[in-house]
């Protein structure tokens, strides 16, 4: 069969290929600590569960407007009110099945041959991917320049030209766990004033894994890039929601009928009951993500620490999300080799920097999205092979 050469400019993620080979490992007998994957290892709150039987119960079984049901897309612009008092029209909202459709739908509607998107690299995978899938030149903006791994506003503004069609933002970082604040993203919104041929898309899905206290820079702080703004969001990460696939996304209003066209060509729409779980979980309270912070900065605190003391490893203090990305060259291996040695000798799953881009392979990306038990037994398993 003759197959599209377009498939050939598509990549994947990483993480779960790491997790296939890891489970591999484990049903032949050896023993695996996962820390590969951006899956929080906490239940979805009870409430948000009921919610989604009792919309079953309730009889919501069938299709559901595409762009997904008012009642969601009301109760994630009560959310925004009231984290940023921001007012937002909930027809500028779109509810899509997880974050990918987002990256996915945004980069169509501006990527194709000629046109130049900026991105953040290291990076999800997935935004390199699409920019090639389309055709666009990707113009990356290298972290691994700055000792945090934050990205800087002027590096990113001296990149537009007048072909960029799209910059893509991620922040919290995945994979560095880096936090940029709102005196840099000021400087960054600023500077984009003088540019209005460029789209934003900001990456807030780790919004609320933020640590030490700060406050979400969101890009809803800015009414004056509103016409011009993407905003991707969710219940993945805050919620434990990963497998009950739901994000939600903020539009241009002249965009919001294209890409409620491309879900109708895709997925038609979200489920139903899983719209009413998300309704709970943005209505209710916030203990569950509050609980879920302190264990998340004890960790974070618990595999910074342990990652410095490992001989060859530096690794800088995340700032958000659940990642830490240390580098590894001083180990005398790069990122792809340290991974394979620790998946295969001291049975800890992780994923390369390569995974996340070129200019990575010194670095490599642990999830401590785990207990301390597991973290704790990972970093002493990983000292005993570097010996």
């Amino acid at each position: 069969m003759k197959l599209a050469k377009s498939l050939d400019r598509l990549g994947t993620e990483t993480a779960f290929s790491v997790l296939a080979k890891a489970k591999k490992l484990e049903a032949q007998g050896k023993p695996m600590i996962h820390l590969s994957l951006g899956q929080p290892d906490f239940k979805t709150p009870k409430h948000v569960v009921e919610a989604a039987k009792k919309a079953l119960d309730d009889g919501h079984h069938g299709y559901v407007m595409s762009n997904g049901i008012p009642e969601c897309r009301q109760a994630v612009t009560r959310k925004i009110k009231k984290l940023y008092n921001v007012d937002i029209d909930h027809e500028r909202i779109l509810i899509m099945p997880g974050g990918k459709p987002t990256m996915h739908y945004a980069i169509q509607c501006f990527g194709e041959p000629g046109a130049e998107i900026i991105h953040p690299t290291p990076a999800f995978p997935i935004y390199e991917s699409m920019i090639n899938y389309t055709g666009s030149t990707p113009v990356p903006y290298d972290l691994t320049e700055d000792k945090d791994l934050k990205f800087n506003p002027e590096k990113i503004l001296s990149l537009i030209t007048d072909k960029t069609r799209l910059l893509i933002l991620i922040n919290p970082n995945n994979p560095t766990g880096s936090f940029v604040e709102k005196s840099d993203i000021d400087v960054l919104a600023d500077g984009l004033k003088k540019h209005p041929h460029v789209t934003i898309l900001s990456d807030e899905i780790y919004s609320r894994q933020i640590f030490d206290g700060k406050k979400m820079p969101t890009f809803f702080n800015y009414p004056d890039l509103r016409d011009r703004l993407i905003v991707l969001d969710g219940w993945s990460k805050a919620y434990a929601m990963t497998g009950w696939r739901l994000g939600w996304s903020f539009w241009p209003k002249n965009l919001v009928e294209h890409v409620n066209k491309l879900l109708i060509n895709s997925v038609s729409c979200v489920n139903a009951a899983a719209q009413f779980a998300g309704i709970a979980a943005l209505d209710g309270p916030d203990d569950p993500i509050h609980e879920m912070m302190e264990k998340f900065t004890q960790r974070r605190n618990l595999i910074h620490k342990g990652l410095n003391e490992l001989p060859g490893v530096e690794c800088s203090l995340p700032g958000g999300a659940f990642y830490a990305f240390p580098k590894v060259i001083g180990t005398g291996m790069n990122g792809d080799e340290f991974c394979k040695k620790a998946m295969y000798e001291a049975g800890v799953a992780i994923v390369p920097g390569t995974a996340f881009g070129k200019s990575c392979e010194d670095y490599v990306r642990f999830s401590f999205a785990a207990s301390r038990d597991n973290i704790s037994q990972a970093l002493e398993n990983i000292k005993k092979m570097l010996g």
